[in-house]
C-alpha cells in the first residue's frame, strides 16, 4: 500500500496531512515529548531518573516506545561513552522505531553544544563570552560549522545552542554562557553561529535560548521573576532573537524558566505564537527547557497539575516537551476535558504541517523511512579525530582573538559602538523587522 508520507517526492503539506490522518491520538502525543534514556547497543535501554527530571516507569518504556517518540535526549552526552558505541546504541533505538512501530517514524536526537559538542572526543572551544570578545562574526560562523559537523557525525538533529541572553547582572550564574551585554553584537554573533551550525540545508537545527529576558531576573537568581516593560523587552532582549530568526532562519527556539509580569514564558501565547510565529514568521520547533512545562505546576503555580500544565504550554505554542514526558503523557486527559483547543498544533494539520515531527520533512533531518544506520556506524571517526583537524586551529584562533590589550579593546569597542546604529537600521531594512506591539 502506497503511503504518501514516506514519498520524498511529494510536497511537505501533502506528506504531513497523510501522516496525521493515519495517526492515533497516542501516536501524536508520543511525537510531542522526549525520553531521557541511557541507550545500550543491545537494545536494553534504561530510563534516566533523578531528582531533577523525576522518575519514569522502566516497565512501561517498551510499551510507550511502540507509539513512537518525538525526541531522544542527549544520547551521547548523558554519560561518557565512546562515540562509536554511542552511535550504535542510538542506531539500535532508531532501528526499533523505524522497523517495529506502526508508522516507522524515527526520533530526533538533540545534544548540548554551546561551546562544542558535549560528547566524548568533541572539540571544546573557549566560552561564549570569549566568542563575543573576538568581534569576529566570520570566525564564530566557522566555530558553528565545526560544531555542526561533529554533531551530524553522531546522528544529532538538533543542537541546544546558542544562548542569546543579554548580560545585565554579572551575579547571574549563567553569564559565561552569553555573548556579552550588547544586544546587537549578540544578535550578529548568534546569527553567524546559527548559520554555521545549521548549514545551507538546515539539516541540523540550532536552538535559540532562553526566550526571553532570562538574564534579567530578580536578584540575578536563576528561575526568578523578571520585571521590565515591553519597550525594554523588545529593544534589548527580543532583538537578538529576532535577528537570528529572520537573518539565519533558526530552526528552533527554547522558552525560558522565568515569568515576565507573572506570566511564565512556557505558557505565554503572546511570546510563543503572536511574536515568534505571527510577527516574525518563525517556522521551526519550539521546545521546552528541561522540566519547563513541569514548573508551571511545581514552581509558578499557574496550573493545578500535569494535565493543565500541558494544556497551557501547548496551547501557547509549544511543540515538544523536554527532556522527558512528565506532562505530555497527560495530554489525552486534557483533551478529554476539552482543556486543549482544536487549534492544538499537533492535533490539527496546519497549512505547512502542524505536527512537530513534520520538521523531519521540512528540514531534511532524517529521510523517512531510512535512517542511514550503516553510514552512522562509520561517522564517529570524524568526532574521534576532531582535535587533529581544522577545529584545533579554530580553537586557537578564537582564544587569540578574544585576548586583547586594553588599548586594542578600547579601539574595537569604540569602532563597534559607532557602527551599531547604522547596522541596526540596515538590519531592520533588510529583514523588514518591526517593533513588537505591547500586549
Amino acid at each position: 500500500m502506497h503511503m504518501e508520507y514516506k514519498d520524498a517526492a511529494l510536497p511537505i503539506p501533502v506528506r504531513v496531512t497523510d501522516l496525521l490522518s493515519r495517526m492515533t491520538l497516542e501516536e501524536k502525543i508520543a511525537q510531542m515529548h522526549a525520553f531521557w534514556l541511557l541507550l545500550s547497543e543491545d537494545g536494553n535501554h534504561k530510563v534516566r531518573s533523578d531528582a531533577f527530571i523525576g522518575h519514569s516507569d522502566q516497565e512501561k518504556l517498551q510499551q510507550m516506545l511502540k507509539n513512537g517518540l518525538g525526541q531522544i535526549t542527549r544520547p551521547l552526552g548523558s554519560h561518557s561513552v565512546d562515540p562509536r558505541q554511542g552511535v550504535r546504541a542510538l542506531n539500535r533505538l532508531q532501528k526499533f522505531l523505524v522497523e517495529e512501530t506502526r508508522l516507522g517514524i524515527p526520533a530526533m536526537s538533540h545534544e548540548e553544544c554551546l561551546v562544542g559538542l558535549m560528547a566524548r572526543g568533541g572539540t571544546l572551544f573557549p566560552s561564549a563570552l570569549a566568542f563575543g570578545a573576538t568581534w569576529n562574526p566570520a570566525l564564530i560562523e566557522r566555530v558553528g560549522k565545526v560544531i555542526g559537523d561533529e554533531a551530524r557525525s553522531i546522528g544529532c538533529h538538533q543542537g541546544l545552542a546558542p544562548v542569546l541572553d543579554v548580560s545585565r547582572d554579572v551575579r547571574w550564574g549563567r553569564t559565561e554562557e552569553t555573548f556579552g551585554e550588547d544586544p546587537y553584537l549578540i544578535g550578529v554573533m548568534a546569527t553567524k553561529y546559527v548559520q554555521g551550525l545549521q548549514g545551507e540545508k538546515r539539516d541540523l537545527l540550532a536552538t535559540l535560548k532562553h526566550y526571553v529576558g532570562h538574564s534579567f531576573s530578580e536578584g540575578a537568581r536563576n528561575h526568578a521573576p523578571v520585571h521590565l516593560g515591553w519597550r525594554e523587552l523588545n529593544d534589548t532582549f527580543l532583538l537578538p532573537f529576532e535577528m537570528a530568526v529572520k537573518g539565519a532562519n533558526a530552526g528552533s527556539v527554547m522558552p525560558a524558566y522565568h515569568d515576565i509580569d507573572n506570566e511564565p514564558c512556557h505558557s505565554s501565547h503572546h511570546l510563543l505564537t503572536t511574536v515568534l510565529r505571527e510577527q516574525w514568521g518563525f517556522d521551526g520547533l519550539i521546545v521546552a527547557d528541561y522540566i519547563g512545562v513541569s514548573l508551571l505546576y511545581q514552581h509558578h503555580g499557574v496550573a493545578s497539575g500535569k494535565a493543565e500544565a500541558a494544556a497551557l504550554s501547548y496551547n501557547a505554542g509549544l511543540d515538544v516537551e523536554l527532556p522527558g514526558d512528565d506532562c505530555a503523557t497527560e495530554i489525552k486527559a486534557a483533551v478529554e476535558r476539552a482543556a486543549v483547543l482544536p487549534l492544538f498544533p499537533a492535533l490539527h494539520a496546519l497549512p505547512d504541517g502542524g505536527l512537530a515531527q513534520a520538521d523531519l520533512f521540512r528540514h531534511g533531518g532524517v529521510a523517512l523511512p531510512a535512517v542511514g544506520l550503516q553510514q552512522l556506524d562509520e561517522a564517529p571517526r570524524h568526532l574521534v579525530q576532531s582535535r587533529r583537524r581544522v577545529s584545533s586551529a579554530v580553537v586557537t584562533e578564537v582564544r587569540h582573538a578574544s585576548i586583547l590589550t586594553r588599548g586594542q579593546r578600547r579601539n574595537k569597542c569604540s569602532t563597534a559602538e559607532s557602527a551599531v546604529t547604522t547596522a541596526h537600521k540596515r538590519f531592520f531594512r533588510r529583514c523588514g523587522a518591526t517593533k513588537v506591539q505591547n500586549q
